[in-house]
Parts: C-alpha cells; structure tokens; sequence
C-alpha cells in the first residue's frame, strides 16, 4: 500500500500551484547549497585532526585558563 505515481503526481501539482516554479526552484537552490556547505563542514572536521593539548608549560608561556598569580582572601 505505496503511493502510486499518479498520486505523486497529483501531489506535485498542487504543490506547483499554492509555491509556483519560481518560489520551488529557489527553495530547492537554497536545500542544494545547504546541503553542500554541510558536507563540506563535515569533510573538513574529518581531514582535521585535532591538536593535542598541552597540560604541562615547559616555555612559559600563559596557556588559556591558567591561573598566573594568586592572591591570598583577605577577610
């Protein structure tokens, strides 16, 4: 109990008839591009690996979070 071609076909006529070509095809436009810069994304995070974090500071240097002074409570 599938859908037939013919309701397909019923159904994409009245779906042309409330959107119009013009409005379907840009929408479509749009789901393509979407669809494409989402693949890429994901291709990208793939080919990326990420980059180990450093726990410990051997230069010196200030690692984002890190506490640099500490100051005592004064209550």
């Amino acid at each position: 109990m599938g859908i037939s071609i013919w309701q397909l076909g019923i159904i994409l006529v009245i779906v042309l008839l409330l959107f119009g070509a013009k409005r379907l095809r840009n929408v479509g436009g749009d789901l393509g591009s979407a669809i494409k810069g989402f693949k890429s994304a994901m291709n990208e995070d793939e080919k990326k690996p990420e980059e180990p974090t450093r726990l410990n500071n051997e230069e010196g240097d200030v690692i984002e979070g890190e506490v640099t002074t500490k100051e005592k409570d004064k209550v």
